[in-house]
C-alpha cells in the first residue's frame, strides 16, 4: 500500500461512485454490507497486522460512501465529499477519535470512518439546502 492508504481507499471510493452509480438506497444497502465486511475484515486484520493496519482501507471506503449518500452525485459535490471526509478523518474531532479509541476491534475501526463520513455528510447537506438557497 502506498503512502497515506486512507487517501488512496478514498479515492478507490470516489471512482467507484463515479464508474458505477448507484441510487441512493442501493447505495444504503451497499454501505450496510461493506460495514459488515469491513468490521469483520477489520477485527482479522487486527490480529495478524496490528491496530487498524494501513493495509486495510475498507473503512475509508464505507466512510466516503456514507459522505456521499443522499447527496447529488456531481463532480463538485463529490470532491467537496472526499476534501471533507479526508479533513474529518485525518484531524478527527469530537466523537471521532473518541469513537475510534472507545470501541474496540473492527468495529471501532469502522466507526471512526462512519463518523467522518456523517460529518462531511452534514456538511453538505446543509450546504445544499440552507446555505446555498440563502445565497439566492
Amino acid at each position: 500500500m502506498p503512502k497515506a492508504p486512507g487517501t488512496f481507499g478514498s479515492l478507490f471510493a470516489l471512482f467507484f461512485i463515479t464508474l458505477l452509480p448507484l441510487g441512493d438506497i442501493k447505495l444504503l444497502i451497499f454501505i450496510l454490507l461493506l460495514f459488515s465486511l469491513g468490521t469483520w475484515t477489520s477485527d482479522e486484520a487486527e490480529r495478524s497486522l496490528g491496530k487498524d493496519s494501513g493495509h486495510i482501507v475498507i473503512d475509508e471506503f464505507c466512510g466516503y460512501l456514507i459522505s456521499v449518500i443522499f447527496i447529488p452525485k456531481t463532480i463538485g459535490y463529490l470532491f467537496a465529499a472526499f476534501v471533507l471526509f479526508r479533513l474529518f478523518d485525518i484531524f478527527k474531532p469530537p466523537p471521532v477519535r473518541w469513537i475510534e479509541k472507545a470501541v474496540p476491534g473492527g468495529a471501532g475501526v469502522m466507526m471512526d470512518d462512519v463518523m467522518a463520513g456523517i460529518y462531511a455528510n452534514i456538511c453538505i447537506q446543509l450546504w445544499i439546502y440552507i446555505i446555498v438557497p440563502k445565497l439566492g
